[in-house]
């Protein structure tokens, strides 16, 4: 299982399943990010925190946690 937050600076993924529940999943999804979505890794912030991506065509940053709940191959 690889997550978005091991994926290397200019790599392109899909997403495989979005982990975690309740809110902080609905949070994920309300974002664009869904199964089956291509995620474009633009910048990774020094201490890893936040991870910049390209996702349905806009930048969005995200936390590390939340990247962590983002299954992608």
């Amino acid at each position: 299982m690889k997550t978005l937050r091991e994926v290397r600076i200019g790599e392109t993924v899909k997403v495989v399943k979005l982990h975690g529940a309740g809110a902080v999943k609905r949070r994920i999804m309300d974002m664009g990010i869904t199964k089956g979505i291509e995620i474009y890794v633009r910048k990774v912030a020094p201490l890893g925190d936040p991870v910049e991506i390209t996702v349905r065509g806009y930048e969005l940053s995200l936390r590390k946690a939340d990247a962590e709940m983002i299954e992608v191959e």
